[in-house]
């Protein structure tokens, strides 16, 4: 495969194709590599060092996908293991535990996956944005190990509008009514309309109509039954 490398350490794709690897994948077959100097599958993920020390608007790439990096993890403290992940505009802050990384043939634990969301500003009165860092490390690797790599999937969360429905089997089928008051004038001419709307792009409308919006003239309505209602003949005792 040919890939075309730019400027900055971004490598590009030929049209059409994709890189979307799973956990695994990750792990096994790039970080796993990488940190043996084992030979890549592809050159695909670029090396930057510090990456948790960038603001990710800054990193090389589309900012609209994906985007993968080698990086070596910094130590915040000279004999500690906390890493630094302070930027210029805000930091790297971990969120939940620690996902594991299995084999899928031996289910055995091959690698450690953290979850990080950038905030602006300081700690800890940093304002919390959409950024997000899956950074992987492999486990029980080597501790003689001069650099030590993990790769990392940084990526802008998308924000979904209102869902309308978002239930299964049309449980969350809205429909509105809108009712006037039931008081009844014989002298008014005016007509009592009954407003329902259907959502139908959370589930199928049982109706024999295909509009939106179905008005019902209720004074129309008595008298069609009324005149359903005359039109059998009565029934008359002669005996």
């Amino acid at each position: 495969m040919n890939l075309v490398k730019k400027k900055n350490g971004e490598v590009k794709l030929p049209p059409g194709f994709r890189f979307h690897p799973t956990d695994e994948e990750l792990v096994v077959q790039y970080l796993k590599r990488k940190v043996f100097s084992f030979p890549l599958p592809a050159s695909i993920i670029p090396e930057l060092h510090h990456l948790s020390n960038s603001d990710p608007w800054d990193l090389p790439g589309d900012l609209g996908e994906e985007r993968y990096f080698f990086s070596t993890k910094e130590a915040k403290y000279p004999n500690g293991n906390r890493s630094n992940r302070a930027t210029n505009s805000g930091y790297w802050k971990a969120t939940g535990l620690d996902k594991q990384i299995l084999n899928s043939n031996s289910n055995v634990v091959v690698g450690m996956k953290k979850t990080l969301v950038f905030y602006k500003g300081k700690p800890p009165h940093g304002s919390r944005t959409d950024w997000i860092m899956h950074e992987y490390r492999l486990t029980n690797h080597s501790s003689s190990l001069k650099q030590n790599w993990v790769v990392c999937r940084i990526f802008l969360k998308k924000r979904g509008g209102a869902k309308n429905g978002g239930g299964r089997g049309g449980e969350n089928t809205v429909t509105v009514r809108e009712k006037p008051s039931k008081v009844k004038n014989s002298n008014s001419n005016s007509n009592s309309k009954v407003v329902v709307f259907y959502d139908f792009l959370s589930s199928p409308i049982l109706s024999a109509t295909s509009g939106i919006t179905e008005e019902h003239n209720e004074n129309e309505n008595e008298n069609e039954h009324e005149d359903s209602s005359s039109s059998f003949p009565s029934l008359t005792n002669n005996n």
